[in-house]
C-alpha cells in the first residue's frame, strides 16, 4: 500500500534543470507545463512508439491488433495510424510475416486450418492474407493424422462411438471434414 506522501506525489512530474546535468549553481528549476501543441503531439507520438516497441518486443503483432492495443492505452487515432504506417515502412511490422508465424506456431500445437483461419480473422487480417498463410502451412491431412495418433494411439477406432469421439476432438481442433475422414480411415462395413 502506498504511503500518503507517495500517493500525493504520484502523477506529479519532477522539475527539469536547464543546462543539462551538473550545470552548476546558476541552473534553475523549471516545471514542464506541456509546451506548445506540436511538442505535445511529438511527445505523444514518442510515447506511442515506445509502447508499440515494448509490445513488439514480447511477440509479433498484426497491424490491426497493434492499433487496437495502442488505442486501448489511450493514444490518439491519428498518432496510432501514423505510427503503424511508419512501423510497416521500416519493416518492423508485417502482416504477412505475422500470419505465417501464427500459422506455423498454431499448427505446431496441433490446431487445424479452420480454427487458425477464424483466429486470424478475429485479429483483423484480410481473407487473402489468411488464405496465403494457410496455403504455406503444413500438410493438413498429415497433421490431422498425427494429432489423432498422439491423442488416441496408433490403432484405428474400433466402433462408431469411438470414431465419432475422435472426430469431435479433431473438429474442435479445427480440422475440416475431409481432414477428419483421412485421419480416421475408411468407414466401417455395415
Amino acid at each position: 500500500m502506498l504511503s500518503s506522501r507517495k500517493r500525493a506525489l504520484k502523477g506529479r512530474r519532477a522539475p527539469q534543470r536547464l543546462g543539462g546535468r551538473g550545470a552548476g549553481a546558476g541552473s534553475q528549476d523549471v516545471a514542464d507545463d506541456g509546451g506548445d501543441a506540436d511538442g505535445g503531439a511529438a511527445r505523444e507520438a514518442a510515447r506511442a512508439e515506445l509502447a508499440a516497441v515494448t509490445l513488439l518486443a514480447r511477440r509479433d503483432f498484426g497491424c490491426a491488433e497493434l492499433a487496437g492495443r495502442l488505442a486501448e492505452r489511450g493514444f490518439n487515432e491519428t498518432v496510432v495510424t501514423a505510427l503503424i504506417g511508419s512501423l510497416v515502412t521500416r519493416g518492423v511490422l508485417d502482416d504477412t510475416r505475422f500470419a505465417t508465424h501464427f500459422v506455423a506456431y498454431r499448427s505446431g500445437r496441433g490446431q487445424g486450418p479452420t480454427r487458425i483461419r477464424h483466429e486470424l480473422a478475429q485479429l483483423g487480417l484480410s481473407a487473402a492474407l489468411i488464405e496465403a498463410a494457410l496455403h504455406s502451412g503444413p500438410d493438413w491431412q498429415g497433421l490431422a493424422r498425427e494429432v489423432r495418433r498422439r491423442r488416441f494411439g496408433a490403432e484405428a477406432p474400433a466402433d462408431w462411438a469411438e470414431k465419432s469421439r475422435q472426430a469431435r476432438f479433431l473438429q474442435y481442433r479445427g480440422f475440416s471434414n475431409d481432414h477428419i475422414r483421412t485421419a480416421l480411415g475408411p468407414d466401417f462395413d455395415t
